[in-house]
C-alpha cells in the first residue's frame, strides 16, 4: 500500500526543514543524499540573502524558491511511495545506489534534472501565481542574483572534488575530470531561462507547451545518465562531503 503524498512546503524555512530531514534519513553515500546536500547549502544561502534584503522582490524569490523545491520533493515522494519518478529525475533515482559513481556526479546529475527540467516550470508557475511575467523587472535580475549563490556552492563542491581526486592515479582520473567539467550550473540556468521564455509564451497553447516540455525532458534525462557514467571508484570520503 502506497503512502499519501507529503504536504507541499509553504515557506523557505519549511523547504530547509524538509531537506534537513531528507539528509538525516538517507545514507550519506546515497545519490539523492549527495544532491540534497548541495541543494540544502544553496537554499540556506538563499534564505540568508532573503533575510538580508539582497533581492529586489523578496516575495517573488521566496515564492519561486518554494515552488522550485516542491518539484524536487515531488520526485522524492514519488520514489518513496512507489509512484513513477519524472523521466528527467530517473537517472539520479535509478542510479542512486551505484558506489562507483562519485558524490559530485550525483550532485550534478540532480542539478541537471532540477535546473534543466524543473526551473522553467517553477518560474512560469510563480509568475502566474504572483501576477507578473518573466520580462517584468526585477524578475530576471533577481534570478541572476541566485546564480551568484549557485556559483559559490558549485565552487565549493568542485574544490572538495579536486582534493579527493588528487589522491587518485592521474591517468585514471582524467576521464572523470572531463566528465565533471562537462556540467556547468551557470550554463544550465541560462538554458533554463530560455526555456522559461518559450514556455511562458506557450502557456495558453497546451499542445505546443507540452511538446516543448517533452523535448526538454528528452535532453535532460540523457544528460543525467551521462553525468552518472561510472568511471573511477571514489575514495572513501567523510560523511557530508559532496
Amino acid at each position: 500500500m502506497t503512502q499519501p503524498r507529503a504536504r507541499a512546503a509553504q515557506s523557505v524555512d519549511e523547504v530547509i526543514e524538509r531537506m534537513r530531514a531528507i539528509k538525516a534519513r538517507l545514507d550519506p553515500r546515497d545519490g539523492v543524499a549527495c544532491f540534497n546536500r548541495m541543494y540544502l547549502r544553496v537554499t540556506e544561502l538563499v534564505g540568508e540573502r532573503l533575510t538580508a534584503g539582497s533581492f529586489q522582490d523578496r516575495a517573488f524569490i521566496e515564492h519561486l524558491d518554494v515552488d522550485f523545491a516542491n518539484l524536487y520533493f515531488d520526485a522524492v515522494d514519488a520514489a518513496e511511495t512507489g509512484r513513477p519518478v519524472n523521466a528527467a529525475w530517473q537517472p539520479l533515482f535509478e542510479g542512486r545506489a551505484d558506489r562507483v559513481v562519485w558524490p559530485i556526479q550525483f550532485a550534478f546529475a540532480g542539478m541537471n534534472a532540477h535546473i534543466n527540467h524543473d526551473l522553467a516550470l517553477a518560474v512560469v508557475t510563480t509568475c502566474i501565481e504572483c501576477r507578473t511575467t518573466p520580462d517584468t523587472p526585477p524578475v530576471h535580475a533577481d534570478y541572476l542574483k541566485v546564480n551568484e549563490l549557485l556559483a559559490q556552492v558549485e565552487a565549493e563542491v568542485r574544490a572538495s572534488f579536486e582534493v579527493q581526486i588528487g589522491k587518485a592515479d592521474t591517468r585514471a582520473a582524467e576521464p572523470l575530470k572531463h566528465l565533471v567539467a562537462s556540467f556547468s550550473v551557470a550554463r544550465a540556468r541560462d538554458a533554463a531561462w530560455a526555456t522559461t521564455e518559450a514556455l511562458w509564451h506557450q502557456r495558453n497553447l497546451r499542445p505546443v507547451y507540452d511538446a516543448t516540455l517533452t523535448a526538454v525532458t528528452g535532453t535532460t534525462a540523457p544528460a543525467g545518465r551521462m553525468l552518472l557514467t561510472p568511471v573511477l571508484p571514489p575514495a572513501e570520503q567523510p560523511d557530508g562531503d559532496v
